[in-house]
């Protein structure tokens, strides 16, 4: 059995992935900002340990790897994220500059500094990989003029992840990137294609086969490649 470590495990994607993990029989560290207000991931039976971190904190996620020190960590899912300003806010003509920032922190630099913290957690793990879901906005092969602090957070975060894939490889930890889809969560909508669990089930089968070979890839959530 995986120990499963998920960011932004307290609703939507993250918290079907949870559920699909424990169900399995994995050990699940579940993280999020604030435990106590996380009433969803106590019901989830299973092998679920739920921990606090600030992705956007340095000392918070410092403090995470200091909890965990010694443990291994198999599979690193860097959920966590935000849509960032209002729409009428990060676009061409009008730009929130501080929100921008804000969601460079969330999207791009947190799930760096998660990786780097935990780093040695995936060293101890004898079939790390490293996961992050990031969102076909952020392909420069897409054309989609809306939403530019979201879209360029995750161009640049697919862009790490890409070059840290060259670099990890060798030491045997395989990264990759993983569209989930327009899902039905707070960020998607309530008109979104698909629901959270469909999302969840198709990033844990994708995961499943992520391995040398196919190390550095940016998928869907289907398991289907998609151009950057």
């Amino acid at each position: 059995m995986a120990n499963v470590l998920i960011t932004g495990a307290n609703r939507g994607i993250g918290l079907e992935l949870v559920k699909l993990y424990a169900d399995r029989g994995d050990t699940v560290l579940a993280c999020c900002r604030n435990p106590s207000e996380a009433s969803a991931l106590e019901k989830v039976s299973g092998a679920v340990e739920v921990l606090e971190v600030q992705v956007s904190d340095g000392a918070s996620v410092a403090a995470l790897a200091r909890t965990l020190a010694g443990r291994p960590v198999d599979i690193l899912i860097n959920n966590a994220g935000t849509m960032g300003p209002a729409p009428e806010r990060q676009n061409v003509q009008s730009m929130d500059f501080e929100g921008w920032a804000e969601t460079f922190e969330v999207n791009t630099l947190a799930p760096v500094r998660v990786m780097q913290a935990l780093m040695p957690n995936l060293k101890a793990s004898g079939d790390p990989r490293l996961v992050t879901i990031t969102s076909q906005m952020g392909a420069l092969s897409l054309d989609m003029p809306v939403a530019y602090a979201y879209c360029s957070s995750k161009a640049a975060l697919n862009k790490f992840m890409k070059m840290a894939a060259l670099e990890l490889g060798r030491e045997g930890i395989n990264v990759c990137v993983i569209h989930p889809g327009w899902v039905q969560t707070d960020m998607g909508g309530p008109n979104a294609d698909i629901t959270p669990r469909e999302s969840a089930e198709g990033i844990v089968r994708t995961i499943d086969g992520l391995n040398a070979d196919n190390n550095g890839s940016f998928w869907t959530w289907k398991g289907e490649v998609h151009g950057w």
